[in-house]
């Protein structure tokens, strides 16, 4: 990227001398540059540890410190494994297609306009390799684009629009190709040079002679290959070359260790038989692509991964409401993050996406539990106080000693709290306004799934039925950006086993809502579980940050308890 005109490593080994594991090299990360030198700073730390720890705490705080540290190069952070990041790959761009991958200029800017208009943001290869190796959050939706062999279009077309869009690229080139007709358009040394002084621009070695096949090579044709094209590289551009995208996508282990041995920081490749994300790769030296027809499929799944835990307790009600599935250890989840959480307590009972129709929410999950004497009914197991009515319904004085110490939920348009419920004290408007003034929202969930930013063991559970069993679950909370959480598990699955993939894919506190049959939840008015639910009266909800609450017609809705 035009940082450096120092080339970061350096090696002198006979060209014969054939490799092994314990002479391999592991080179020191160069984090991209971000937005703040806060984070900056920590970039620096997690991936040379021994610069100043303590200043680092002192200046950040325990909790963000303490939460990363790179994995051994070149590993993956298990927390990056979490996001989904498209890298896309394109070849030549120009005005007639000669092949099925071709792409022509105008079909590339539509793509960079599917990209802008699906709130996508491109990311360089640095701040890429930063995110999986140390497992920081990139932003909501990111993705890398890459194009490889050096064509004249790169230049003529992807790099004006690159600039247009304002938008990084990683241009992957084989030196044998630079300045020479070899098949098809070539780059120059001067256009290269010209790219190269471009933040917007990595450039990445693809080899001297683009093999078919690195692996089939000696290691005296592999070393000319991956190291030799290194150097040729930062000779004539000036700069540091840091990655390598293997030619065809074919290694093994071999090459990889060659790679690795050269000084490069990460390779990309590719997999004509499967496409996955970045962060589904095997390690930073076989980095997954993804071919640019698949682009349109994949924007809809981009996800920078959980956020980090803050220092000090926060609440964000002002980030735009995001849908996101991911599997975290073989459990499959859906999250819906940001807005504003409200409830809606109906005047009967209705699948979850008739209660959320005519109001200004986006999102929904099935709330608390309820009576199931009648099957219109809206009784609440518990204390009930919702937005939707403006009204407080007490609990049976007899059912709300059996829910001493589960989890009351308070909502205040400004902040969420999850206390032990008290019979005592917390059947009463005022009991609820003790606990957090201005509250607009109150009911009693299940359980805590996740407290204080730990999962919760078997013992917390006490006697609640059927927390060990494998049922689907419906669960709401905050996540450690201080934004409000709300989804459901696709599959089966316990409750401890749920509160640990939760606490593993960023949330801070997470209580259990009715589950099992009742498991439901709603998303821009469609139902996200493949079965019908069970009919419920109760629902928490997203209100989008652009709605405000104090309209008249927030909650609006048929179905809620009229006044």
């Amino acid at each position: 990227m035009g940082l450096s005109a120092t080339p970061a490593y350096s090696m002198s080994v006979p060209a014969d001398e054939p490799l092994t594991p314990g002479m391999a090299c592991t080179p020191a990360a160069n984090p991209a540059t971000l937005t703040s030198d806060s984070i900056t700073q920590l970039v620096d730390w997690v991936v040379s540890p021994e610069t100043g720890l303590d200043s680092l705490v002192g200046t950040l705080g325990p909790a963000l410190a303490a939460s990363l540290a790179a994995r051994p190069f070149p590993d993956i952070h298990e927390q990056a494994r979490l996001a989904n990041v498209p890298v896309m790959m394109y070849h030549d761009i120009l005005p007639e297609k000669e092949v099925f991958f071709d792409v022509t200029p105008a079909e590339f800017e539509a793509h960079l306009r599917l990209i802008q208009e699906n709130g996508l943001t491109p990311i360089s290869l640095d701040q890429l390799v930063s995110h999986l190796s140390t497992g920081i959050p990139l932003p909501e939706k990111p993705i890398l684009l890459s194009f490889d062999d050096g064509y004249e279009g790169h230049y003529q077309y992807v790099y004006p629009l690159l600039k247009e869009y304002n938008y990084p690229g990683v241009f992957a080139i084989y030196t044998a190709k630079v300045g020479k007709q070899l098949g098809r358009s070539s780059l120059s040394w001067e256009q290269l040079r010209e790219m190269a002084a471009d933040p917007l621009v990595t450039i990445a070695s693809h080899s001297v002679n683009h093999p078919r096949d690195l692996s089939e090579l000696s290691n005296t044709a592999l070393r000319r290959e991956i190291v030799e094209s290194k150097r040729i590289l930062e000779t004539e551009l000036g700069i540091s070359i840091r990655h390598f995208v293997y030619p065809e996508g074919k290694y093994d282990d071999r090459v990889k260790q060659w790679v690795q041995r050269a000084g490069y920081r990460s390779a990309l490749t590719m997999d004509d038989a499967e496409d996955q994300f970045a962060n589904e790769s095997q390690d930073l030296l076989s980095i997954e692509r993804i071919g640019q027809s698949r682009l349109e499929s994949v924007v809809s799944q981009a996800y920078g991964g959980p956020p980090l835990a803050p220092w000090g307790n926060r609440f964000n009600f002002e980030a735009p409401v995001q849908l996101n599935r991911l599997t975290v250890d073989d459990t499959p989840l859906i999250l819906i993050s940001g807005g504003r959480p409200v409830t809606i307590h109906a005047n009967s009972r209705y699948q979850v996406p008739e209660i959320i129709a005519n109001t200004n929410t986006v999102a929904a999950v099935d709330g608390g539990f309820f009576s199931l004497k009648y099957l219109d009914s809206n009784v609440m197991i518990g204390p009930v106080l919702s937005q939707s009515s403006g009204e407080f319904v007490p609990g049976n004085p007899g059912e709300n000693l059996k829910l001493k110490g589960r989890p009351l939920v308070l909502i205040s348009p400004e902040a969420v709290r999850f206390i032990p419920f008290a019979p005592e004290k917390h059947n009463t408007v005022e009991g609820f306004e003790a606990e957090l003034p201005g509250v607009t929202d109150a009911f009693v969930a299940a359980a805590w799934l996740v407290k204080d930013g730990k999962p919760q063991s078997s013992t917390a559970f006490g006697s609640l039925f059927d927390f060990d069993a494998l049922r689907h679950r419906a669960f709401w909370g905050m996540n450690h950006a201080g934004q409000p959480v709300i989804g459901i598990s696709v599959d089966r699955v316990d409750s401890i086993t749920l509160g640990k993939r939760l606490n593993r894919a960023g949330l801070r506190d997470v209580v259990m809502l009715d589950s099992g049959a009742s498991t439901s939840l709603a998303y821009q008015g469609e139902s996200l579980v493949s079965y019908e639910p069970r009919p419920v009266p109760h629902v928490v909800a997203l209100v989008p940050p652009d709605n405000a609450l104090d309209s008249t017609c927030a909650l609006v809705s048929q179905t809620r308890i009229d006044p």
